[in-house]
């Protein structure tokens, strides 16, 4: 499994795969092609289908400045390879002199075709639950000092600076109001969630109402196209931080009891990534929501500093109850449902945390086979329902506001 780094990425929303992939890697070709006055890029599959909506075609053009850019969606084309997939070709005095084709893998990530030297070097072992389990059950150490072990302290570093920027955007998107860029009319609602008690609040309705509250800040942030930390992605940033902060606040822990738990959680992303997908266009949302949800259950585990056993049923429940969910944002746009799910998915894995209290002993289910099952589902899924905008409430929805 590759680097922490690779799972946490600090960039703008509102899409890993759609803006933060695509602004990279037309980073990686303006310098490589340093000398062409202009450039072309097509779009297909998924980066086509929902271009415009996920801002693709504004951040590749932003990119390129000042150099031109034209765009080109290509919605018929097949995607063999990943349904995020596009080509730039680069010319100079109206001959071309290059081309590359491009893979946005998720999580911000890409991959050039036939090119593994840009691939990040793995850096981790072991590649399953159980394999990571008992060499630290072995080793009497915690999941965090296996991240400690093989990435070193700097990482821990790396990732105070990805928890300021996650409290950042609770903090930024619990003070802005008004209505998200995109045509949906979509007005941002954390900060009422955050002032506005319920008339008779219990304290479980409270902590629903706060968690919310941080889970839409962060979305909304990143629907705006904000700065924020993929955890694993884009669409799914609001997950982590808002349980984390929440228990941040109601149980005091500290800093490096966080950054602690960011790594265990990363090590459930990591797992998820590396033998499945956290890409939402090619396994739907439960790859995206889901990994979220697990990570976070993961996370809150090691606060708890519950066992390994407990850390991955945690992970196991969050997954298994997302199975089968669809990714269909109306518009194309990472608003809706997208918001609100980072919402549920945070409660979720707060749920997940209680059961694993209790229900570790008499699990049946591990979760490497509910990874395992995830992609395989993914697979499954009709493309309509994998990140298109063109099935589930994104296929029936109708935009009155307009």
């Amino acid at each position: 499994m590759q680097s922490l780094r690779e799972l946490y990425k600090i960039g703008r929303g509102p899409s890993s795969s759609h803006t933060m992939g695509p602004e990279l890697a037309v980073k990686v070709i303006k310098e490589k092609f340093n000398d062409a006055d202009e450039f072309k890029a097509v779009l297909f599959g998924s980066l086509a289908l929902t271009g415009s909506g996920h801002g693709t075609d504004r951040i590749i053009r932003e990119t390129f400045l000042p150099k031109k850019c034209e765009i080109v969606f290509d919605k018929a084309s097949p995607c063999d390879f990943h349904p995020n997939t596009m080509d730039i070709y680069a010319y100079k005095n109206g001959v071309e002199i290059g081309k590359k084709r491009v893979y946005s893998v998720g999580g911000g990530t890409i991959a050039f075709e036939n090119e593994d030297t840009l691939t990040p070097s793995e850096i981790y072992p072991h590649n399953s639950y159980t394999e990571i389990s008992d060499y630290c059950a072995k080793k009497n150490i915690r999941i965090w000092e296996y991240v400690k072990e093989f990435e070193g302290d700097e990482i821990f570093n790396y990732l105070s600076k990805v928890w300021e920027m996650m409290k950042n955007s609770i903090r930024l998107g619990l003070t802005t109001k008004g209505v998200l860029p995109g045509g949906l009319n979509t007005q941002r609602r954390a900060q009422i969630l955050y002032n506005q008690r319920h008339i008779d609040e219990s304290a479980q309705t409270q902590e629903n109402r706060l968690v919310c509250s941080y889970a839409f800040a962060v979305s909304e942030q990143n629907a705006s196209g904000g700065e924020i930390v993929t955890a694993p992605t884009c669409g799914a940033c609001g997950v982590v931080p808002s349980v984390l902060m929440y228990y941040q606040e109601k149980k005091g822990f500290d800093d490096e009891k966080i950054i602690k738990a960011l790594a265990t959680g990363g090590i459930i992303g990591n797992l998820i990534k590396k033998n499945a997908s956290i890409s939402g266009a090619e396994c739907g949302c439960q790859a995206e929501i889901g990994s979220a949800c697990s990570m976070a259950s993961a996370a809150l585990a090691e606060l708890f500093e519950m066992g390994l056993g407990q850390i991955e049923y945690a992970a196991e429940v969050a997954m298994e109850h997302h199975l089968g969910l669809t990714c269909d944002p109306i518009g194309g746009l990472v608003q809706i449902p997208c918001i609100e799910r980072n919402a549920v998915a945070a409660m979720r894995a707060i749920n997940a945390l209680s059961l694993a209290n209790f229900l570790t002993d008499s699990r049946k289910i591990s979760f490497d086979m509910v990874v395992k099952v995830m992609y395989e589902t993914g697979k499954h899924l009709l493309s309509d329902y994998r990140e298109t905008a063109s099935g589930g409430l994104a296929k029936h929805y109708i935009n009155n506001d307009k």
